[in-house]
């Protein structure tokens, strides 16, 4: 009998030492995994979906699978503003969403959007990756929303149904733009009529002539095939579209602090692989617009200079917007970075 006992106890001192490793344990037996629905509005061979991949790969394993990261590409659990609103209730846990679209939550970030704000990608990171990125996400707090990194699809381009040289040739051209007050009055400073059209339908808007340009980096023009129903691509890099990595508060405040910090360092883990991938990209990016037949004008350093001029004064109308003191640092750390 004792030593029937004594067996017993073998395997017991086992359960009892394996049970006791591993710094982040999973989900107990029988209980469902913590669910994070991630939306995004590109399509699933994007470096945006690429990141989505990365972000869902390092948080399910340093979360030992207590995490499982569900991702929604090409808006299909809404617009960017409607997943916004969903995340506000915890419908939705996480997105990424264009600061663009979020001029209606949270003024201060359509900074991010001012015409030639940002000379080069690597400023701009440095400035989005720097304290800066907690004055711009602080506000969202109020609103339900907890911001934790900036993804980007990249500098933005023109396509147009003709040639594009000069901030004169928009006149009383109708261009596609997304929901931004900001952006609205980008294009009416160079004469144009801005409509507000929703990405998903920007395509058949160009095609029905409903507009003639809109504005996007390279990714979303030949994901979305707009250079098919657009004759003129404008390389301009006039502004840049940034993600906004976004979490329901609701949600935020009942993670464990440290499933918190695997939550921030994989998007910021993430968040380099995707800049990665798209910088990888661009160049094929243009040739496939090439050999589709459609035109690219490569603006001249004048030429641009034209358009930075003529977009100046967005910058001050927004200014008392966005914060004057925010925007102020924002172009202080530029200058500083540049020198």
């Amino acid at each position: 009998m004792k030593k029937f006992i004594g067996l017993l106890a073998l395997p017991l001192a086992g359960i009892l030492i394996l049970t006791g490793c591993g710094s982040t344990p999973g989900p107990a037996t029988g209980s469902s995994p913590i669910v994070i629905k991630l939306s995004h509005d590109l399509l699933d061979n994007t470096p945006q979906h690429i990141g989505s991949l990365e972000f869902e790969r390092i948080v399910e394993e340093k979360t030992d699978g207590a995490i499982d990261v569900q991702i929604f590409p090409a808006s299909q659990l809404g617009t960017d503003v409607e997943v916004t609103e969903m995340m506000q209730t915890n419908t939705v846990q996480a997105g990424l969403i264009p600061t663009a679209k979020l001029s209606g939550f949270d003024p201060q970030l359509q900074l991010v959007d001012l015409p030639f704000i940002f000379p080069d990608k690597e400023t701009t990171y440095a400035v989005l990756d720097s304290d800066l990125m907690d004055d711009l996400f602080q506000p969202l707090e109020e609103i339900g929303l907890k911001g934790i990194a900036f993804w980007e699809s990249g500098f933005k381009q023109i396509t147009a149904n003709r040639e594009i040289r000069s901030p004169r040739d928009f006149l009383g051209m109708k261009v596609r733009v997304m929901e931004s007050p900001l952006l609205i009055e980008q294009y009416k400073a160079v004469g144009a009529n801005p409509t507000a059209i929703d990405f998903a339908e920007t395509y058949n808007a160009l095609q029905q002539n409903v507009v003639e340009a809109q504005e996007n980096p390279l990714v979303s023009i030949v994901s979305m095939k707009f250079y098919e129903v657009q004759s003129h691509l404008m390389l301009s890099n006039h502004g840049y579209l940034a993600y906004a990595f976004l979490f329901s508060k609701t949600f935020w405040d009942t993670l464990t602090p440290e499933h918190q910090t695997i939550i921030e360092e994989a998007a910021l883990a993430a968040a380099k692989i995707e800049r990665e991938e798209t910088a990888k990209r661009e160049e094929a990016y243009v040739k496939t617009i090439e050999d589709s037949g459609t035109t690219v004008v490569r603006l001249t350093d004048a030429e641009v200079e034209e358009f930075r001029l003529a977009w100046r004064p967005v910058h001050d109308k927004f200014r008392d917007i966005i914060g004057a003191d925010l925007l102020q640092k924002a172009y202080d750390k530029i200058e500083e970075l540049g020198n």
